[in-house]
């Protein structure tokens, strides 16, 4: 997906490797979290920075999301590979997609949804998005802004929103951070990304004493949200807000 629309970012690329198997904690397949930034990369060249392109990436995502379920029944990595990555090392994720019996079927998915989710970005941003709810559109946005990053990632990371695209999955505001702090890492020269890195993991550990030990939306909001402004009120309402602060370190 990073070359499908001819503007590869090969940081932001490396960076979401820890996305892999759900966050490694069995998620959201970290090809949906990989599409889904690759969504926002393509929106923000598009619509340029703000709440248009945040929108516009959180349309996209939603239906990255129904596309991917109708292909594999499920969006977790869980219950799609039937095989538990927490606490994984990069040798034994690697050694997982190319030995496992699951693997093939992975390689496969990944070369299926690819192209798949080419087209479900390109038919989101065919059109310029009508309806824009008032900002913060999207939550993972919103704390890429408190870490001090770029227009260009927050908008990236704004398809994530209410567990990428509002499925209620394992929250996207988590995996904005823990894709940030890896690309923060890397630009420090803090070594090769890693999938339990020591900031990831005290990120994460942060995250958990917010919201009580839960890691998916639906869980900590107590429902799913409607839609983007049902989302965007929702945060604009300060919902969330303890979360985001105690994910939002600024980088380096």
């Amino acid at each position: 997906m990073n070359r499908s629309f001819d503007h590869p970012l090969v940081s932001e690329e490396h960076a979401a490797a820890p996305l892999a198997g759900g966050l490694a904690q069995g998620y959201q397949c970290g090809q949906l979290w990989g599409a889904t930034l690759a969504a926002g990369a393509e929106a923000y060249r598009l619509f340029g920075p703000g709440t248009e392109a945040e929108y516009a990436a959180l349309l996209a995502a939603q239906r990255l999301v129904a596309s991917f379920r109708a292909r594999n029944k499920h969006i977790d990595c869980l219950e799609i590979t039937g095989v538990d990555l927490s606490r994984p090392t990069m040798r034994m994720v690697i050694r997982f997609l190319i030995k496992s019996g699951a693997t093939g079927s992975c390689f496969g998915m990944a070369a299926r949804f690819a192209k798949a989710a080419l087209g479900e970005i390109r038919a989101t941003f065919a059109e310029k998005p009508i309806g824009v709810p008032a900002a913060p559109v999207s939550c993972a946005a919103k704390l890429a802004r408190k870490m001090g990053v770029s227009d260009m990632h927050a908008v990236m990371a704004a398809g994530f929103a209410g567990g990428i695209g509002l499925s209620g999955g394992a929250c996207g505001a988590l995996g904005a951070a823990i894709w940030l702090i890896e690309m923060n890492r890397a630009k420090e020269g803090n070594g090769k990304v890693e999938y339990n890195s020591p900031e990831a993991t005290e990120a994460i550990d942060r995250f958990v004493n917010s919201t009580g030990y839960e890691f998916e939306c639906a869980k900590i909001v107590g429902r799913k949200f409607e839609d983007a402004g049902d989302h965007a009120r929702y945060v604009r309402e300060g919902g969330c807000a303890k979360t985001i602060q105690a994910l939002a370190t600024p980088m380096g």
